[in-house]
């Protein structure tokens, strides 16, 4: 059973107790008693020491060590913090032909947040396509503020005659991701000490896909496409919340694949590159985005005050359960209408309700993933 660890009044007490078992006749209750304060005092550094042995405790396990204690049992199964990463794109400018927006013009959004151009663009047609790179956080934690989608207006802070200043985003800069928070690492180290590596087994796969910055889930479907092809389907929660999770871009193979013309874009170009080098060397690896397949509830009983608790239930349910593989034993995509009522239950005040529909277990589509559709209250 678990050490109960003695709150400070405890301590007081015992210590005072102790003082006054020892010294028949004190009293070390007394208020400004020299011996209540030295009694005070040592049980406000015994308490230290309790403090400071549980958390050694906690550094000394894996499944509850934190910051660099938690990065140093990671790293004994060769999993490391991902650091912050910055997000690329492209923006189009309207200029006269010929002009040149050089590599290293600052650009700024809307809201203030900085860009550079990473490689120079000449007008041609009236317009020009710059790369450009989201600006370092200075703290070098964050980077997910970088991601923004099409059409969102930029500007160059400095004037270039023949270029208007202000332009908007063709291709949409992803790849942004904070620096990987401790939750998310000790998933992928608990990962690591229970599935040996099997040289791309299965579940090798997933677990070279999280080593992505930003990929939260992802899921292998061998032979997805054929004999000699794995499918890869991440999901970015965090860095791509604007868009439910769903990766960016389209799918297909690493850029140094030589075996398909299709590469992979965007979100899902980061995760085939990385894949590539680590795949055994005749699989075909292709990475795809999980559909959004909308699952419609019709739902009684719940109070309105408790909907927007209840959704976001349901929605846990989903991210927990979900997955976009209905043809592999043990990840079949099937999420059993009990979790779902579980968690509405788990909701404070959410007593009574009934779900009438759906009225059977949701079933998994292979390459889709449930969301939660349309809810009808009554």
């Amino acid at each position: 059973m678990p050490f109960a660890r003695p709150t400070l009044t405890d301590l007081r007490a015992q210590v005072a107790a102790d003082i006054s078992s020892g010294l028949p006749g004190s009293d070390p209750l007394l208020r400004f008693s020299a011996l209540k304060i030295l009694g005070d005092a040592e049980a406000g550094l015994a308490y230290l020491h309790y403090g400071y042995t549980d958390w050694v405790s906690k550094q000394a396990n894996p499944f509850t060590a934190t910051d660099e204690f938690l990065e140093a049992w990671a790293a004994l199964k060769d999993v490391f913090r991902l650091a912050a990463t910055r997000a690329t794109g492209q923006i189009t400018f309207s200029g006269t032909n010929g002009t040149t927006i050089s590599s290293g013009t600052p650009i700024v959004r809307g809201d203030g947040v900085g860009y550079t151009t990473t490689a120079s663009a000449t007008v041609s047609g009236g317009v020009a396509v710059v790369s450009a790179i989201a600006n370092a956080d200075a703290t070098g934690l964050t980077g997910a503020f970088g991601n923004c989608q099409t059409g969102t207006a930029m500007t160059i802070t400095s004037a270039i005659a023949g270029i208007t200043s202000t332009g908007s985003v063709t291709t949409a800069f992803t790849g942004g991701a904070d620096v990987e928070t401790d939750d998310s690492l000790r998933s992928r180290m608990l990962q690591a000490y229970q599935s040996i590596p099997q040289g791309g087994a299965q579940n090798d796969y997933v677990s070279w896909a999280l080593q992505v910055a930003g990929v939260t889930r992802a899921w292998c479907n061998p032979n997805g496409f054929g004999p000699g092809t794995v499918v890869v389907y991440p999901m970015l929660d965090v860095t791509e919340a604007a868009h439910a999770g769903f990766p960016q871009g389209t799918g297909g193979v690493a850029t140094l694949e030589p075996r398909l013309s299709t590469k992979a874009t965007l979100d899902l170009l980061a995760v085939a590159n990385h894949l590539y080098p680590l795949r055994p060397a005749t699989a075909l690896v292709l990475l795809e985005a999980p559909v959004a397949s909308p699952i419609s509830f019709s739902i009684s009983g719940v109070p309105t005050a408790l909907r927007t608790a209840v959704t976001a239930a349901i929605a846990g349910v989903f991210t927990l359960y979900g997955s976009p593989i209905s043809n592999t034993p043990g990840q079949n995509g099937t999420i059993d209408l009990s979790y779902i009522e579980s968690a509405i239950a788990a909701v404070t005040g959410s007593t009574g309700f009934v779900i009438t529909s759906p009225a059977a277990n949701i079933t998994g589509t292979t390459g889709q993933i449930p969301t939660v559709g349309t809810i009808t209250w009554s």
